[in-house]
């Protein structure tokens, strides 16, 4: 009925800027479920699964357990929480990932940061605090260390040289 003679274009969003993504498309997990184009202003919560580009500006927070896109010209000031972020844009907030978080030049970051993988290029700002958490990297709770020339345990014969 409606729409029956309309014909159904898709286009990717650098197609229509006209310009090539600024954050490789292989740096998510998946497709690109969402989109915050360039001049775009979002206030409020996003929630989601997969993986989000945000081109923007954001205010508010930002929940995930996917991956979350950062392009250069991206202005980002919220609350983050996300499996991994891949920025060229700016951040400030409070940022935790669960699996890793990549800046990439010219990326400015203000606020703090937790994860158990950060990767940072030439040329990106930082100005925060970072806390590594060991994350899915457990390390053994027990280490029995021993000390280099010391009393050998019992059992054990000590050769002087």
């Amino acid at each position: 009925m409606w729409g029956q003679n309309k014909q159904e274009i898709k286009q990717t969003p650098a197609a229509e800027e006209g310009t090539e993504s600024t954050v490789p498309a292989n740096e998510g997990n998946g497709d690109i479920i969402a989109f915050v184009g360039k001049g775009v202003e979002f206030k409020g919560t996003i929630s989601y699964s997969g993986t989000v580009r945000i081109d923007g500006l954001l205010d508010g927070e930002i929940h995930t357990d996917g991956v979350l896109l950062i392009g250069e010209e991206a202005v980002i000031q919220a609350k983050v929480t996300a499996g991994t972020i891949v920025c060229k844009g700016k951040i400030t907030g409070d940022v935790v990932a669960k699996e890793r978080v990549k800046l990439r030049a010219p990326a400015v970051f203000n606020g703090s940061i937790k994860t158990p993988v950060l990767s940072m290029e030439d040329g990106v700002l930082f100005n925060g605090g970072l806390e590594m958490s060991q994350g899915i990297r457990e390390l053994p709770q027990r280490t029995t260390l021993h000390s280099v020339g010391a009393a050998a345990p019992a059992g054990i014969k000590q050769i002087n040289a």
